[in-house]
């Protein structure tokens, strides 16, 4: 894989990692912490919604998005020839 490639892949590899990982953050901090008083007005299955995210919702997200990054990178490595 010559440098070129090389600086393409890894460009793509950031990407993905700048977007789950605020997906993650804008989850498990700003709705877990921060705007967990203002969720906690909706119930949804008698908890309140800020204390599912901020207990259960977060790992949840958390877990989808590394299989979505697994996907995302077997996509990626087909797409330069990286498979194994």
């Amino acid at each position: 894989m010559d440098k070129q490639y090389q600086k393409k892949y890894w460009k793509n590899n950031l990407k993905y990692l700048t977007i789950l990982l605020s997906i993650w953050f804008l989850v498990s901090y700003v709705f877990g912490i921060i705007l967990v008083d203002t969720l906690n007005k909706i119930k949804i299955g008698g908890f309140k919604l800020g204390f599912w995210f901020a207990q259960q919702g977060s790992i949840y997200v958390f877990v989808i998005l590394i299989f979505v990054y697994i996907k995302l990178m077997n996509k990626l490595d087909k797409k330069y020839n990286l498979e194994e």
